[in-house]
């Protein structure tokens, strides 16, 4: 077993500026201790060495006095833990650039980026493919390092300041495409253009070649280094980041660590995932942290969701200038050590597996990211599954009730054969948007939906869906029509139940003039009975507009068509949609339940959570527990189960924060 499998890390990031090469590293040690860390991520190479190399093209950092490098890696040994060194092969200093041009990214007009002194690299030139595993040989040949990461992997074409510079015109890079493609680069980032097509795929392709060459020289060396990127291919950590970015557009997205960790978590078993909570609220504001509120939920959503917990900042504790959120990150991790057994090996109630859009492709995720976000405000438990990783996990899918298939357009052959056999073993398959309408695809949407895609409409101002009969409607209102925008897929089911007629948009200005609506033949929902299980197929984007605008109307529509599905879960709450809520089972035939208080945000500020309680928990298990312990308190409480023994029911009676409750079964 190697030393990550056990996926309890409680990791700290130093991103060392060149002027810490001077660091107190006993001090560092201690602050590491106290925050209850196991692992430290440190500068090691690549835009600067922190230790005395003896590469030509290894730029040293000038402030560099001693071997800073192997006195942190001896000391973190000492003190018990483990030790990752970080790697910046994406950039290169300015010197290196001056004798070797022609390793370095270039515009389309042929001009390098220099940022600050540093320029830009690329994958395909012959820094990055041949002169970066000599600094990664250096390394790992010459220090015990327990693993190694690469930041800004892959085709980076922005700078600090995020002004994009647009796809890279090397000769390297205009040479192994056209030996590739027989084609010259694409000009610029035009999804419609045939060229950038196969410009994903060579990105796809290419960044995996580099991997495997990474893999195969440090696994040689030592199969007992960890490799981490935010990549998934022959990695042992993929790495991702909670960030917040200044002039990323709204909506605020609140699951980032919960997404992060599950879509790797729940995809693979070989891997583990480590979400890194950054402490600044952006790279040209790196002394300013963001809300302690943010970073609690940040970090208890990393846990919660299966992984465990990393951290960064910039420098190092005893210089930075806002050490506002330090306590609570300590409490975290502390609480984290402290009950680490139940963490980091969490397993699936296997119900309802949402599919991710991954691969060369993939253009969007709102559709994906709205059906995440309505499932947890929902607390209907799921797992997330790649998209370019189904295949290798169907004998898993199996076992699960649903899947959903948010609005995804491009599929490989075998990953339809996929779902084709996956409602041949009784799951029963959800879909929306324009799921299976290109044409190679019709066979597929015809088995699976009994369905025939006539086109796709944009225009839809003024367009609805007619939610009246059939019990779609809440019994509580009276409200029979629900709008739609973007896109609608007219498509003709046969042999199906028809729901949410589509009515035909018409005027709505001067509102003299809003009436003459009518109804199409289309429908919003088909729901398919095949001879292996029943099938639903959306025409719309219920997830897209939850995502954009957050009418609950949308959710609920989405929701009722699962109800009429036959959805059964393992979980039943009274909690509000401002409650996460996770349940796993343990390796040790446990239930671990936990609730996360998201209350105190109001779609942009994240303040102190409202308390919320009391909470009623209903679980449907196979038997009667022994034992429910609450984790924060490690007491005991009270629960209630049914005459059948079937069904037990416990209380929350006030969430604060963050509980966890663990079930033990007989």
């Amino acid at each position: 077993m190697f030393w990550w499998e056990r996926n309890n890390l409680r990791m700290i990031q130093t991103n060392l500026r060149e002027v810490d090469a001077t660091l107190n590293v006993d001090q560092l040690i201690s602050d590491l201790k106290a925050f209850s860390a196991n692992t430290l991520m440190m500068n090691a190479g690549g835009i600067f060495a922190f230790y005395p190399t003896k590469l030509k093209y290894q730029y040293q950092t000038p402030y560099l006095k001693q071997d800073l490098l192997r006195e942190v890696i001896e000391k973190t040994h000492e003190a018990g833990m483990r030790f990752i060194a970080r790697f910046d092969f994406s950039k290169a200093h300015e010197s290196i650039f001056k004798e070797k041009p022609e390793w370095f990214y270039r515009t389309i007009e042929g001009h390098e980026v220099n940022y600050n002194g540093i320029v830009h690299t690329c994958i395909n030139g012959y820094y990055q493919q041949t002169y970066s595993l000599e600094m990664i040989k250096e390394v790992i040949t010459e220090y015990k390092v327990d693993g190694i990461f690469f930041n800004m992997f892959g085709y980076q074409t922005s700078d600090y300041s995020s002004h994009d510079y647009g796809i890279c015109h090397c000769q390297s890079c205009q040479t192994r495409f056209r030996k590739m493609y027989q084609l010259e680069l694409p000009e610029s980032n035009d999804r419609s253009n045939e060229r950038y097509k196969k410009y994903k795929e060579f990105q796809w392709r290419t960044t995996q070649e580099m991997l495997d060459r990474i893999h195969d020289l440090v696994k040689k060396i030592n199969p007992h280094i960890a490799i981490s990127t935010y990549n998934d291919y022959k990695v042992d950590i993929v790495r991702k980041e909670s960030n917040t970015k200044l002039t990323r557009p709204h909506p605020v997205w609140l699951y980032s660590s919960s997404e992060n960790v599950k879509s790797v978590e729940d995809t693979w078993d070989d891997k583990l995932i480590s979400n890194c909570c950054i402490n600044a609220v952006d790279l040209q504001y790196r002394f300013h942290g963001v809300s302690e509120q943010e970073v609690s939920i940040r970090l208890y959503e990393s846990i919660a969701s299966g992984s465990g917990l990393d951290f960064c900042i910039i420098g190092v504790f005893d210089r930075y200038s806002d050490q506002k959120n330090f306590p609570t990150v300590k409490d975290i991790f502390r609480f984290h050590e402290e009950n680490e057994q139940y963490y980091g090996q969490l397993l699936s109630v296997e119900e309802i597996a949402l599919i991710k859009p991954t691969g060369p492709q993939v253009s969007n995720e709102t559709e994906y990211l709205g059906i995440f976000k309505m499932l947890k405000e929902e607390h209907k438990p799921f797992d997330v599954v790649c998209q370019h990783q189904l295949v290798t996990n169907e004998e898993k899918l199996k076992r699960f009730q649903f899947i959903i298939i948010p609005d995804i357009r491009e599929w490989e052959g075998e990953q339809l054969n996929t779902l084709i056999r996956l409602h041949q073993q009784g799951v029963k398959v959800v879909a929306t948007g324009q799921t299976l309408t290109q044409a190679d695809q019709a066979q597929v949407l015809r088995s699976l939906f009994n369905g025939e895609f006539i086109k796709t409409t944009t225009e839809n101002d003024a367009a609805y869906l007619l939610t009246k009969g059939k019990q779609l409607s809440s019994q509580d209102t009276e409200q029979n029509w629900v709008f739609i925008d973007g896109e609608f897929s007219m498509i003709k089911f046969s042999n199906c139940d028809k729901w949410l007629p589509y009515i035909l948009p018409s005027t709505f200005g001067p509102p003299e003039r809003a009436y003459n609506h009518k109804l199409s033949e289309f429908h919003g929902a088909g729901i398919a009975h095949t001879e292996y299980g029943a099938n639903a197929y959306l025409t719309w984007q219920p997830g897209t507009l939850y995502y954009q605008h957050g009418y609950e109307d949308h959710k609920q529509l989405f929701d009722r068509i699962l109800n009429q599905l036959e959805y059964r879960s393992i979980l039943k709450a009274d909690a509000p949609g401002s409650v996460e809520m996770f349940i796993n089972r343990t390796a040790k035939g446990q239930y671990v339940v936990q609730l996360l208080n998201l209350s105190g945000f109001n779609g942009v500020t994240y303040m102190e959570p409202i308390p919320i309680g009391p909470i009623q928990i209903e679980l449907h298990l196979e038997d009667v527990p022994t034992n429910i312990i609450h984790l924060n308190s490690k007491k005991a409480i009270a629960f209630e189960a049914d005459s059948s023994h079937s069904t037990i029911t416990f209380q929350v009676d006030q969430l604060q924060r963050y509980d966890a409750y663990v079930i033990e079964m007989r």
